[in-house]
């Protein structure tokens, strides 16, 4: 990876290499702080270090994160634009469809893509923003750079696998009405141990799936801004954000959940809903190991 690196990135890389040579660990946490601020990590191993992009903790103005900010709209829907364009273009052909009454943009990160998004053919709507990446990032921070320029006071990452067949984005707003409810989505999850997790009927659960996941703005910022960064793929990222919003009954207190759990600052609830019956799995998606609930067709009703 090494050899295609922006110049300055190698400059740094190279100068902390010298400096853990040298075991001056303060010099190469300073260097990794300036790699992290151009959007790069160093990823050390017993030949040297590499870099690898990652989401920019001093990005620049138009991809600068908004959690902190008051919601301008009831909604904010982002998807991620890597490798499926069919799978996009059906997306955006059905939101199109059957937008929602309520105010919502759709906020598309273009994570260095495979394909020319101008050669979709799908249409993309006024309140739609493309949000280009220069390097394909993981999935954490692809998909944090999407919620955290968000301005609506639900944001909801929604996987291209799905496809809108009808107005799916209201009844999942309606989840929302409950003030105490943090995070929510039609495919929701329950565990008796944090080890084995099961497809759990409507109402609470212990985690909602990150095909279709609405989180609470308020929620998002106490969260930290979305998932945690060390999430390269997706598999247990949506089981990670869940427990840090809505701390399971059975989470200990040496762990991030019951810490949460503990000092009571995400006093929220995570709820599957009913449906919606607007929203369907076209592909198995995201590259996880098969789960029982993931392979379903069609939506749950």
């Amino acid at each position: 990876m090494s050899d295609r690196l922006p110049p300055e990135v190698q400059a740094l890389l190279d100068q902390r290499s010298k400096a853990r040579q040298a075991r001056d660990w303060d010099t190469a946490d300073t260097l990794r702080e300036r790699l992290a601020e151009l959007g790069w990590e160093p990823i050390d191993g017993p030949t040297g270090s590499i870099a690898r992009p990652r989401l920019a903790s001093s990005p620049p103005a138009e991809l600068a994160s908004l959690v902190d900010e008051p919601a301008t709209l009831p909604a904010t829907l982002v998807v991620v634009a890597e490798d499926h364009p069919a799978d996009l273009a059906r997306f955006l052909e059905g939101q199109a469809a059957y937008a929602p009454a309520a105010g919502w943009e759709l906020l598309v990160v273009a994570n260095a893509p495979s394909f020319d998004l101008e050669d979709l053919g799908a249409p993309m709507q006024p309140t739609s923003t493309l949000l280009p990446t220069t390097e394909r990032l993981g999935w954490a921070d692809a998909t944090n750079l999407g919620l955290r320029r968000g301005r609506g006071a639900v944001l909801v990452l929604v996987d291209t696998s799905l496809e809108p067949t009808g107005d799916w984005v209201t009844s999942l707003l309606a989840a929302f009405d409950d003030p105490s409810v943090g995070i929510a989505g039609p495919y929701g999850v329950t565990s008796a141990d944090g080890r084995q997790f099961e497809e759990a009927p409507p109402g609470e659960v212990d985690a909602v799936e990150a095909y279709c996941l609405a989180i609470r703005r308020e929620a998002l910022r106490a969260a930290g801004g979305g998932f945690d960064h060390r999430f390269r793929f997706y598999r247990n990222a949506d089981l990670d954000l869940s427990f840090a919003i809505a701390p399971p009954p059975w989470a200990t207190a040496g762990s991030a959940a019951g810490l949460a759990a503990a000092v009571g600052v995400k006093p929220h609830s995570a709820v599957r809903v009913a449906g919606p019956d607007a929203i369907s799995i076209k592909r198995y998606g995201f590259g996880r190991k098969p789960q029982p609930w993931a392979l379903l067709q069609s939506p749950r009703a």
